[in-house]
């Protein structure tokens, strides 16, 4: 029987973690494991029970992007099939960027192509100090398409107008000063470096966690119009109206432990 290509399990404090397992080839993926991701990442959305999210990898390669076998079957689809399929992985990255809960990737290895694009999705990125990262498309006559949001995003358009072209190589030190990465570290130190994260995470409330991130971004690149302000002091006012917000507010003025920390 064939390895699963992906691994999801949610522990007993609601971190969920969604491994790639195609270690043979880097990690590659292809519609079908595309389709799998969306899958995953619906039913984390959908569950509140899941407090973090963590993208990890097997093998010496996070991500290598697109399987050569894919695209080898691209090269025969018509107009519409390629639009479908271009679609589908597009849809991938909106669901990781937007998900309504924290998410970490765990950069072991290499990260090229729609690799990256994973990596520019994840709120948090650790990388280990030996990973690689290379938008490799346009060696291939293509471009970094679907990915472009999130990766302008991340490193800004002045880098993407180096990297987008000439597809160089560049290591963790560069993605970090890009700010593709939050921290580099050794791959020995990867584990406890993202389970930091991860504690710092479960201090805050589930639901002013997501809605941090979605006030991100609604105000992300927008001009601070009265329209936004006005936005900001909603958002805010709901929050302390909610049940999360009192509550937080009551712990912190009795000096207690709030009711979503698990003691």
């Amino acid at each position: 029987m064939a390895e699963k290509a992906i691994f999801f399990n949610i522990d007993d404090k609601g971190i969920a973690t969604i491994t790639l397992n195609r270690p043979d080839i880097h990690n590659a993926f292809d519609d079908v494991i595309i389709a799998e991701l969306i899958q995953v990442l619906d039913q984390v959305q959908a569950d509140s029970a899941v407090r973090v999210l963590v993208l990890r990898a097997e093998g010496k390669s996070f991500s290598a992007g697109a399987d050569l076998r894919w695209m080898r079957r691209m090269a025969d689809y018509t107009t519409a099939e390629n639009k479908a399929d271009a679609m589908q992985l597009a849809a991938l990255m909106d669901k990781l960027n937007h998900l309504n809960k924290p998410t970490i990737a765990r950069v072991q290895g290499a990260a090229f192509g729609g690799g990256v694009g994973l990596v520019a999705c994840c709120d948090m990125v650790v990388a280990s100090d030996r990973a690689l990262f290379c938008l490799s498309e346009v060696r291939l006559g293509l471009m970094p398409a679907v990915i472009s949001p999130y990766v302008v995003a991340a490193i800004g358009e002045r880098a993407s107008r180096r990297y987008f072209m000439t597809a160089e190589r560049f290591n963790a030190a560069e993605a970090l000063r890009l700010e593709l990465v939050h921290e580099v570290v050794g791959e020995e130190d990867l584990d406890e470096t993202v389970d930091a994260l991860i504690n710092h995470l479960l201090q805050g409330g589930p639901e002013a966690l997501a809605h941090s991130k979605a006030l991100i971004f609604a105000v992300s690149r927008q001009p601070t119009s009265n329209a936004v302000i006005e936005d900001t002091a909603e958002r805010i006012t709901a929050r302390r109206a909610s049940t999360e917000g009192k509550e937080g507010l009551n712990a912190f003025l009795e000096k207690r432990t709030p009711d979503w920390i698990k003691e």
